[in-house]
């Protein structure tokens, strides 16, 4: 049984940070792919970060220059630091892995930002 465990979320004010966690139980690097996404009330659920095989990075253009991925293989965990946080990334901020065929979610962490 494959699991993601999110952890961080919390409330914050604008232009402050916080640093979400990502513990699998597997190895990192056993996953293809491992991401963030994030939901916000009534909105679809959007990747925001991703981490592939070869530790190659992307990122949604509404994070560039604020979101870093990372990982700690030797903790099984995958990071998400954000910076200059700004009121429209409050979400529920979920970790994603591709293992294999299969796909998996953590259960999300809220981010609130707000003065």
């Amino acid at each position: 049984q494959v699991t993601l465990v999110e952890s961080g979320g919390g409330l914050v004010q604008p232009g402050g940070s916080l640093r979400l966690s990502c513990t699998a139980s597997n190895t990192i690097n056993s996953f293809y792919e491992i991401s963030w996404y994030r939901q916000a009330l009534a909105n679809e659920r959007e990747r925001v970060a991703v981490m592939m095989t070869g530790s190659r990075t992307d990122y949604a253009d509404s994070v560039k220059g604020r979101f870093t991925i990372s990982s700690d293989d030797g903790k099984n965990t995958v990071y998400l630091q954000m910076s200059n946080l700004k009121p429209e990334d409050t979400a529920v901020y979920y970790c994603y892995g591709r293992l294999k065929a299969n796909s998996y979610w953590g259960q999300g962490t809220q981010v609130t930002v707000s003065s």
